[in-house]
């Protein structure tokens, strides 16, 4: 089976969306005769993993057309995300991508319509607001065309008003206008398989499309870079991390609040891993606290090091309420590391009672005190902890790895070759 894998974003020394791209992209590469096309900026560091241009992989230079929509996000980013959040970066990437597709086909539309691949793929990007023109052309051509897995469009929860304005979410409050982007709808009518990511991403997608579907989380652990044995043994203090972005909605503020009795009390200690623009903050609070004995602050860590700390933690205690994801969620689990998250999103659909624990979404205050009863029960009898941690791990390994989705994927694969939509 000969594929044609498009992931503008794929970078195995970055992170986020540009890992997963690259991740998946490679897992596939293991099963099926793949070509990849990505954005000029991963050329090196796809070398460095020792694939060949020409041969692996194929790099397009796309930002000359790109300039002007680049310039304002630098703009943007130096003033330190003042007047822009995610949603807003996210909106200007769609600006951008169009023509990174343009250059695709000038570059493999021929091959497409001679029959030189049996499928293309879309991997990245991953938010449902990039437009790909792919689509129709590939239709014309008698090739199917795949998107996803895509995420993306969980809303804000109620009562968090505050935080999604310290986010300058303002773009998020008319997210839904992208499905009147040109293109939109004729993406959706020319693709043949949607991957979603999420529930909330499927149910956005909309009805006319349902039989497109295939549920599949984006997000899978590498075996290599978590290969830690697990702990087995949970006595007393609790070690507890977070892990993420130094961000509002991650809810860091909300776990030190959580956490505070059982930190004082020497039950429990915490990790912080971590960067962002709550980082002095959090500081601050945990000095006024009198706490720099029970959490320690690391500040940002490299993924490749992320094993080190991870690993020696009992649990991730993770109250991120607008997470679309959840990849460290799995990463924890691979180690062994129970999750304790919010049941919200993607956390809330790769965790369940035999691996971890979901606390009910809710107001600021109900989570961190639903956050702070579980946190305490595990204090007061940490014993459950050692079945939750085997199971983790256990369906991380069988359903969780980049190769088991890469299988998982040609199977559709499969099945999108023999009925076509």
């Amino acid at each position: 089976m000969k594929v044609l894998v498009v992931a503008e974003a794929a970078n195995p020394e970055w992170t986020s969306v540009p890992l997963l791209g690259w991740s998946l992209a490679k897992a596939l590469a293991r099963q099926a005769d793949v070509h990849v096309v990505t954005q000029h900026r991963n050329r090196a560091a796809i070398e460095r993993q020792g694939w060949v241009e020409g041969r692996d992989f194929t790099a397009i230079d796309s930002d000359p057309r790109a300039q002007p929509w680049v310039k304002i996000a630098n703009w943007l980013e130096k003033r330190g995300g003042a007047l822009a959040g995610w949603t807003t970066f996210q909106a200007l990437s769609a600006l951008m991508y169009p023509h990174f597709e343009a250059m695709v086909w000038e570059c493999f539309g021929e091959d497409i319509r001679r029959g030189k691949y049996d499928l293309v793929h879309r991997i990245t990007p991953v938010s449902p607001t990039s437009v790909s023109s792919l689509a129709p052309l590939c239709a014309r051509a008698g090739v199917p065309f795949l998107i996803g897995p895509l995420n993306g469009g969980v809303p804000w929860p109620k009562g968090f008003g505050e935080a999604r304005r310290r986010e300058k979410e303002w773009l998020s409050y008319v997210r839904g206008a992208y499905k009147l982007l040109p293109g939109h709808r004729k993406m959706l009518e020319t693709t043949s398989r949607i991957l979603v990511g999420s529930r909330f991403t499927q149910s956005d997608v909309g009805a006319d499309f349902q039989h497109k579907c295939v549920y599949m989380p984006e997000n899978a652990v590498d075996p290599e870079r978590f290969s830690r044995p697990p702990q087995t043994r949970f006595e007393l203090p609790l070690r507890a991390i977070f892990l993420g972005r130094l961000v509002p909605y991650k809810g860091p503020d909300m776990l030190l609040e959580a956490a505070e009795p059982w930190l004082r009390a020497g039950s429990m200690t915490l990790d912080i891993v971590g960067h962002g623009p709550m980082f002095e903050q959090l500081q601050a609070w945990i000095a006024d606290h009198h706490l720099e004995q029970a959490v320690r602050m690391h500040g940002f860590v490299k993924h490749d090091r992320v094993q080190e700390i991870l690993g020696k933690a009992h649990i991730l205690s993770f109250p991120s309420i607008r997470e679309f994801g959840g990849g460290v969620v799995l990463e924890a689990m691979m180690l062994g590391v129970v999750p304790v998250v919010a049941d919200y999103a993607g956390p809330g659909e790769l965790v369940d009672d035999a691996v971890g624990y979901k606390v009910s979404i809710g107001s600021r205050a109900e989570i961190i005190a639903r956050f702070s009863t579980v946190l305490g029960d595990l204090c007061r009898d940490p014993t459950p902890l050692v079945a939750r941690s085997a199971a983790a791990r256990a369906r991380v390994i069988e359903r969780f790895t980049w190769d088991v989705k890469a299988a998982q994927l040609l199977e559709v694969y499969r099945e999108t070759l023999t009925w076509p939509a």
